[in-house]
């Protein structure tokens, strides 16, 4: 059962700058297992020192958010898709920022001088 796991970009630096991995996986957390076997440096971006997924990975079958199936217990079948979503979240608070339209509510996006 070959599924394609696509890593997104923050993550491609830890996966040997691949935008995907394909395994022969029967559910979710047996292809995360392979992809994180092949690339550890991953492991730690992906899940917790107790081995359970990080809350701010979201990560989809065909589209569908495996927290509202199985979770890493979704069976996979030849042809799936496997994607990893991590949450963004970012910018700094400042009182001052040099650029205006790089700001919203105070929050500085990293366009600030």
């Amino acid at each position: 059962m070959a599924v394609k796991v696509m890593i997104p970009s923050p993550l491609r630096p830890y996966a040997g700058k691949r935008a995907s991995a394909e395994f022969n996986a029967r559910t979710v957390g047996e292809a995360l297992g392979y992809l994180t076997t092949e690339f550890a440096d991953l492991r730690r971006h992906l899940f917790t020192e107790e081995g359970k997924l990080r809350s701010f990975v979201n990560v989809y079958v065909n589209d569908e958010d495996i927290r509202y199936l199985a979770k890493e217990n979704t069976p996979t079948k030849d042809g799936d898709t496997i994607s990893i979503i991590p949450s963004i979240a970012g910018g700094i608070r400042t009182a001052a920022c040099h650029s205006e339209p790089a700001t919203a509510g105070g929050i500085c996006f990293g366009l600030c001088a």
